[in-house]
Order: C-alpha cells, then structure tokens, then sequence
C-alpha cells in the first residue's frame, strides 16, 4: 500500500533537521477552549486560553502540531467533564499526556481561565461579579510532574510618597490657620488625605503539591492592595473604597510582600521545597510609565529570610519546574 499524504508529513516531522540544534519550546500557543471547573459542589464553565510545548530533540525536526489541539480537547472531555479536576490538575494531565504522545522529552501547559466570583458591594449589599483569572501550570516528563496553581485580581494601590507630601502642606497650613500641633495631628489622623491612586494588577503563583483554593489566593492579591475594587459601586460604596484605600496607602512594592508573607501565614503546610511567585504591576496616573515589583522563591528561603536571615539567590518559575 502507497503512503498517504499524512503519511508524508508525519515522516517529515520525524526525520532529522537540516541544523542539529535542540529546542527548548516548540508547540502551540493561544489555543482557546471551554473547560468546566467544579466549584462549592457545582460545575462551571468557563473561557479559558490553553499554550503548550515541548522540548524537542536535535535528532526531530519538528513536532506534530495537530496533535496538541487534539489532546486538549480528549483532556477537557476526559478530565474536567467527567472528574471535574482543578485548572491546575488540568494543565498537568494535558502534560503528562503529550509527553507520552509526542514522546518528548518534556512538556510544560500553561492555562489561564477567566474565572467570576460572586461578591457583595461592601456597604450596600448588592450583589455584583468580578473577573480574576485562575492560572494552571504544569511540567512534565517521564519521570516527574511538576504543577503550580495562580490568580491574576485587580485592586488599588493609594501611593504613600504623595500622600505624605500633601500632609507636609496639610499641617503646615493648618499651623498657619491658628491650630495647635495636638489638634493638626487628630485632625490629620482622622480626615483621609489626598494622594494619587493606582489601578493595581496582581499575580500569585504557588508550586506545591498540597491543594490550593484560587478563590484565597484572590482574596490574598486583592488585600495585599490598598483596596479591592468592585464592578458595581453605589455612593456610599465608593466613598468606602477610596477611604479605605487612602487610610492603607501601599507601594507597588509593599504589595508583594504583603502577598508572600500572607500566602505563607494561611498556608503553613507548604514544605519549604515549594515555589511562590508574587508580581504586581500598578499603572500610572500622574506619569506616563506604570510600575511593578516581583518576587519569586521557594517557600523555606522566605521563611528563613522572615526570620533575619539574608536573602538568597532568587530562583525563577522556569527553575522550578525543571528542577531535578
């Protein structure tokens, strides 16, 4: 029997390449799909962007493409529709699965799904749904997996620099008025001063066996702000936010700190071999250029720099999951 045309361009991807080089990623990116996520006894769906790729061999000249689209859907059918398995285990089956098929060498998934929770305005009571996204990666190869669960939530950030300047001026112009310093100093305490906010995007990885619910690590990025912010803001719900955040005015940097060490404190079974990642980006108001701040580690080097031990050589989310 004659080869097929499919034939063919399967013994193409399989022969060896003009260049001998290896690749560290080749794959797909930007794949789109439905996934169901099973929440408080209920299954959800939800729009979700699927990339993977895998290592490919100097001896390969390419992998076969078509079967990636093709494992994501055989997952989403298999696994969160029948088992209804977290976005993370998701990522990790998607992986172990390719690694056998396209039999590489190692295969990493990554999936972001745009995920609603249902909240209450926080002084009118009305209901109203904010969008975070929910993060699943996994690394595979034959003889390991690796996974890590993350959120991406928005908030605000009050800056503390200006703030403190506009209590400079406030003070002394009080002085100026005929006040007294004790009087300056509770009015200033009690009236919420001036500054300039930022919208804050903040993003939490953790690479960890134990499991993780997305919605806490949410409420973590959104508390590690100077305020959560919400879809629906009635009058009395919007002088709650903007005094709340400029009464817990916070740095970009401030954030993430804030972040990790929370992330440790309700989480004190996480081994010390785990990962955290923190990321916030704040986007500017009075300048044309936004801000962020980052760290990534594993859990026992910040537990031991907590305690005042000095800071190690920071390891990077690609380090973690390719570790031995």
């Amino acid at each position: 029997m004659g080869q097929t045309p499919n034939d063919l361009v399967g013994d193409l991807q399989a022969s060896p390449p003009d260049v001998r080089i290896g690749l560290t990623r080749a794959g797909v990116t930007g794949v789109q799909k439905a996934i169901r996520i099973r929440h408080d006894g209920r299954e959800k769906t939800f729009a979700a962007q699927i990339s993977c790729t895998v290592d490919l061999d100097p001896a390969q000249k390419g992998v076969h493409m078509s079967r990636f689209p093709e494992s994501f859907g055989e997952a989403v059918d298999e696994v969160v529709i029948g088992e209804a398995f977290l976005v993370e285990t998701l990522a990790e089956h998607i992986a172990t699965q390719i690694v056998e098929r396209q039999h590489a060498l190692r295969a990493e998934v990554r999936i972001e799904a745009q995920y609603p929770i249902e909240r209450l305005t926080p002084v009118t009571g009305l209901p109203t749904q904010e969008i975070a996204t929910l993060i699943g990666i996994a690394t595979a190869s034959p003889e390991r997996v690796r996974r890590v669960v993350g959120v991406e939530a928005w908030g605000i950030n009050a800056c503390p620099c200006a703030q403190g300047l506009v209590r400079g001026a406030a003070s002394e112009r009080l002085l100026e008025a005929g006040f007294r310093d004790g009087d300056v100093d509770r009015i200033l305490e009690l009236v919420p001063l001036a500054t300039h906010n930022q919208r804050g995007k903040g993003t939490l990885l953790v690479g960890t066996e134990s499991r993780i619910n997305a919605e806490h690590l949410v409420d973590i990025v959104e508390r590690s702000m100077s305020s959560p912010i919400f879809e629906l803001l009635k009058r009395p719900d919007e002088l709650f936010v903007v005094e709340h955040a400029h009464l817990q005015p916070r740095f970009v940097e401030d954030s993430v700190r804030y972040a990790l060490a929370e992330t440790l404190l309700r989480y004190p079974e996480l081994a010390d071999g785990d990962f955290l990642f923190s990321r916030q980006l704040n986007l500017e108001t009075i300048h044309r250029h936004d801000v962020l701040a980052e760290r990534s580690s594993t859990v026992g080097e910040l537990r031991s720099e907590l305690a005042g031990a000095p800071p190690h050589a920071p390891i990077e989310l690609q380090q973690w999951l390719t570790a031995a």
